[in-house]
């Protein structure tokens, strides 16, 4: 045995790291599967469920090998390799995770997020994290002297992995992630877990290749990971990185400024640069303060207030006030950072208003009423639960004045009866008297304008009237032509009960089996090479 293994001390210090370690690699592998699957709950689930199936495994071995082999070599040697394997992941996890996304997105059909997500959790997660579930009862083993104390050493070293599990929740999300992002977060915490397994193995005699072998291999990771970004396919990117809420990247085109929170789910900002319109959805949302009236509040010299919750860069709000001079705009944005971006980036004006808030918390927090409040915080399948009920809806209603208009961008259109647009549509309805939707073309967005005036959609008419631009006076009768008024069905959503994941997964699949319906009949026809010669 070596002699560091007669310091109690070090074999505290192992589970304090290991428990450390674990948490670090749980929360680091939510920001790295985010930017593909997103941030939902039902990602953070299965990542959960697959880091404890692993842990309970690693008990399992680690117990049984302890007892058949209690030498303390294979353990640190597990060490080593899991902290290789981690040290490895900002290098080789993006392509793992693409790789078989390509490959179940021919043949997966229902559930797509759920067998994509769980499959790179398998891959990249298990072992590692198998490997890290043997050291306490392998260390349970070597540290018990007698049988006298051994209920005050397991406690103890519960206590070391708890406290060590602690800080590695916390240290991640509030330091390593946001300062240097996912990438590095990885190798601090491998090489952590390298330096205490190389204290062991250079303690004693005893054979060290294969700690040399693992040093080699820290060193090429780190060189290949540690600026790994996520979206490894565009090379002109202004900027790429993180936040404590999200992934962030912004780019520049020749037409346009792009921010995105999430590299396969589209586009959250957008700053034209030669244009008026964006040809997205906050186009058709522009006609919201339109039907509040803001032609003709602005021809009688009346104040008009407009609160974006989901601010973003600003794209809705600038575009407002670029055709409502003396428009009052007020932004809610929970992420700091993308406000910072908004203002470096998309022209954001120093003195426009944005509060760090969560949206429903902003509104319980302040009495003022507005003209119109934009609901812009639905990303993909990450739809706020506490922003989809009738809990919230009231509230905003609550902070709209008499004639008041609130417009939700619904940014994922589905078909199949009681789809996540049902839903929401429906609880609004609960809520809103006046509820009109329409379609954004080209794309899956569908805009819902409310309000408890039952002359919405005349004053919009009497308001086009007032235009004198004609480009724009032109989109918003488009829009108007295309407005449909809903008729509420019997779906609903409440603070105790919206299965917004769920929902929204079924309309992701929805959009994958549209998508890849063609390539998937050319590979079922002509196989692999077919396939290639298809997308060349």
């Amino acid at each position: 045995m070596r002699p560091i293994l007669k310091n109690k001390f070090y074999l505290y210090l192992t589970e304090f790291f290991a428990g450390m370690s674990v948490m670090a690699v749980e929360l680091g592998a939510s920001r790295l599967l985010a930017p593909y699957f997103s941030s939902s709950q039902i990602v953070w689930t299965i990542i959960i469920g697959t880091i404890m199936i692993a842990m309970a495994l690693g008990n399992v071995y680690g117990g049984r090998m302890a007892d058949k082999d209690p030498n303390p070599d294979k353990l640190y040697r597990r060490i080593l390799i899991a902290a290789v394997w981690i040290a490895l992941i900002p290098a080789v996890g993006k392509y793992v995770i693409l790789g078989i996304s390509a490959l179940l997105i021919f043949t997966v059909n229902t559930n797509y997020l759920i067998w994509a997500a769980f499959a790179a959790c398998m891959v990249i997660f298990v072992f590692p994290l198998f490997l890290l579930g043997t050291v306490t009862p392998s260390l349970a083993k070597y540290t018990m002297e007698n049988l006298e104390d051994n209920a005050r050493i397991v406690g103890t070293l519960g206590a070391a992995n708890t406290i060590g599990s602690i800080i590695g929740t916390f240290v991640p999300t509030f330091v390593t992630i946001p300062a240097v992002g996912t990438s590095i977060t990885f190798l601090i915490f491998s090489g952590i877990l390298l330096l205490l397994a190389l204290l062991y193995f250079f303690s004693g005699k005893g054979k060290k290749g294969g700690a040399v072998a693992a040093i080699l291999l820290f060193v090429l990771a780190s060189a290949l990971g540690w600026r790994s970004n996520f979206a490894f396919w565009k090379t002109d990117l202004r900027y790429e990185g993180e936040s404590v809420y999200n992934y962030l990247q912004v780019e520049e085109t020749e037409d346009s400024v792009i921010l995105s929170t999430n590299v396969l789910f589209g586009v959250q900002s957008i700053l034209p640069k030669n244009a008026c319109f964006t040809g997205m959805y906050y186009d058709y949302a522009m006609a919201a303060p339109y039907l509040a009236g803001a032609a003709e509040k602005q021809a009688a010299g009346e104040d008009f207030d407009l609160l974006v919750l989901g601010m973003g860069s600003g794209t809705y709000g600038s575009q407002c006030a670029a055709y409502l001079p003396g428009l009052k705009v007020e932004g809610v944005e929970i992420d700091r950072k993308i406000t910072d971006l908004a203002r470096e980036y998309f022209a954001m004006p120093a003195e426009l208003p944005v509060a760090e808030y969560d949206g429903r918390a902003f509104l319980n927090a302040v009495d003022r009423k507005y003209d119109v409040i934009m609901v812009d915080a639905y990303q993909d399948i990450t739809i706020p639960f506490q922003m989809a009920s009738v809990e919230f809806f009231t509230l905003v209603r609550e902070h709209l004045k008499d004639g008041g208009v609130m417009v939700v961008n619904m940014n994922m259109r589905g078909t199949r009866e009681g789809n996540i647009n049902q839903y929401l549509a429906d609880t609004i309805s609960a809520v809103f008297s006046q509820v009109w939707t329409v379609d954004v073309p080209r794309n899956t967005n569908r805009e819902l304008f409310a309000s408890n005036d039952p002359e919405m959609i005349d004053r919009l008419s009497r308001n086009l009237e007032l235009l004198e631009d004609g480009e724009l006076r032109g989109l918003l009768t488009r829009v108007s032509a295309g407005l449909s008024r809903y008729e509420r069905g019997p779906y609903r959503m409440t603070d105790d009960k919206a299965p917004v994941e769920l929902l929204s997964m079924q309309v992701i699949d929805e959009l994958i089996r549209d998508e890849v319906a063609y390539y998937r009949g050319v590979y079922e026809q002509y196989g692999l090479e077919g396939l290639v010669a298809s997308v060349q």
